[in-house]
């Protein structure tokens, strides 16, 4: 999930999380039956074709090779345990540094400066002239601005259809399978998305130390809240590989909206354009036409993994959105840079993830995985550096092109990422369900064309405001 780089720019794609955040009621529950009756029917289909495949965690426990942990919804509730025993002393220990009044005290030695950091933060304001630096990127030369949007164009599409294409590999293929050797899973999510962090932390610290940032004044406990979710939506993420295809996640990503537009109604009673319904409508159609023509697949899921696949999915867009609103609350109030949130938020990524892999052993079983397949060990290592890559891409190109440019690279990638997983893994791919990944492509860069213009339309009616009223003094 990738973290923002300004205010403005995190407002303009604040705008492609929050894409129309209201659908009146009747219309809402169309869109979303449409999307639900898709799912069941493939599932159903998928169970027909292949009476004898279950849940993964079932058939295992079946024949005796696994425990009770490999039960998605256990891991779960023990990644949760584990950031509690993290967040519940932190939460006591901030609000008796507040009540007490010690920072009011006041002192100079390393533990007030540190227990500062962390609770209030850095108050005080340092000027251009004093030191600061202001939080904006230069902008490259004229002349230069269509090889640097090559290469950012190069760099995201480059790091994310790698991250993809290993993201599949990882969750769903065996490691060290041969003739005489069936292979072997890797299931640990959370591992994964430790290793990430770990990365893109020390990537972020990296470009801290050797470049002029802005002064932090953010308490760093704040960063914990969407560090919380941003670790969830990758674990959820992740773990939705094993009940789901990698295609049908990315269309899940893409049809986010219609579940965002429903809560928009319901929670804020919002109105939106014609324009976002009919995207809305058209998304909804697309995944619908995909989802239909993945039944025969070999190995497809059944109705409970599927089920299984869609609940992990619904976590992760509500996680996933959770974090980018919460973002944009951090930018709004401290103004720090992209690399400063970077670093924080995976500052507590790392804290929380780490202690969580301590207490249910998942160091040992992911390192031992890694010792026994050099294989996976180097596919996680370039997942990971393709995913601190590919954020470091993510900023530069919102900072020198601008959101709408970001959101269309990224929309063009996901396409790309569905049919070269097809074309790798062999998923089965129909002319309806082309068709289908192509009305949800142009829904969203309909979207994307639309609301363009929308803006456009503002500025110049405000603009002739203006002149009107100048021309009236």
């Amino acid at each position: 999930m990738p973290i923002k780089l300004s205010t403005n720019c995190l407002r303009s794609l604040n705008e492609r999380h929050s894409l129309a955040m209201a659908v009146p009621s009747p219309r809402a529950s169309v869109l979303v039956a449409a999307l639900v009756a898709a799912v069941w029917s493939h599932a159903s289909h998928a169970a027909e074709e292949n009476p004898v495949v279950v849940a993964p965690a079932a058939a295992a426990a079946a024949t005796g090779e696994v425990g009770w942990t490999d039960f998605w919804l256990v891991r779960l509730s023990l990644n949760i345990l584990g950031y509690g025993s993290v967040c519940l002393p932190a939460w006591l220990f901030i609000r008796y540094v507040k009540r007490s009044g010690y920072l009011e005290q006041g002192g100079h030695n390393c533990m007030f400066r540190s227990i500062r950091l962390c609770v209030a933060g850095n108050e005080e304001k340092t000027s251009l002239e004093e030191g600061g630096v202001k939080a904006t990127a230069p902008e490259p030369p004229k002349f230069n601005k269509g090889v640097v949007l090559f290469f950012c164009v190069l760099g995201l599409q480059g790091s994310y259809l790698t991250w993809g294409v290993l993201q599949e590999r990882i969750m769903k293929h065996e490691y060290g399978k041969d003739e005489n050797n069936p292979g072997e899973k890797f299931t640990n999510s959370q591992f994964l998305v430790f290793m990430n962090r770990i990365l893109a932390f020390s990537a972020a610290g990296v470009i801290i130390l050797v470049t002029r940032q802005p002064r932090h004044t953010a308490p760093l406990y704040r960063y914990s809240y969407c560090s919380l979710s941003n670790i969830m939506s990758s674990w959820c993420q992740y773990e939705a590989l094993k009940f789901v295809s990698f295609p049908t996640q990315v269309l899940a990503k893409a049809s986010k909206i219609i579940p965002v537009m429903l809560m928009g109604k319901v929670v804020s009673g919002k109105t939106y354009e014609y324009y976002e319904y009919l995207t809305a409508a058209m998304i909804s159609m697309g995944v619908a036409m995909f989802l239909l023509t993945q039944g025969k697949e070999a190995t497809g899921p059944t109705t409970v993994t599927t089920f299984s696949g869609v609940l992990i999915l619904i976590g992760y867009m509500m996680f996933d959105s959770f974090t980018s609103n919460w973002q944009a609350e951090l930018y709004k109030q401290y103004n720090m840079s992209s690399m400063q949130m970077m670093f924080g938020v995976n500052l507590f990524s790392c804290i929380f993830t780490s202690w969580s892999l301590i207490g249910q052993g998942g160091f040992a079983v992911g390192l031992g995985f890694m010792l026994k397949h050099s294989t996976f060990m180097f596919h996680v290592l370039l997942l990971s550096l393709c995913s601190a890559t590919g954020q470091l891409f993510i900023f530069y190109t919102i900072s020198q092109f601008g959101a709408v440019v970001f959101i269309i690279i990224m929309t063009t990638r996901s396409g790309l990422a569905i049919f070269l997983s097809c074309l790798i893994y062999g998923h089965p791919l129909t002319v309806i369900g082309v068709f289908g990944v192509f009305i949800v492509f142009a829904a969203l860069f309909l979207r994307v064309y639309a609301q363009q213009r929308k803006k456009a339309q503002k500025a110049r009616e405000a603009r002739q405001s203006e002149l009107s009223n100048g021309n009236k003094v």
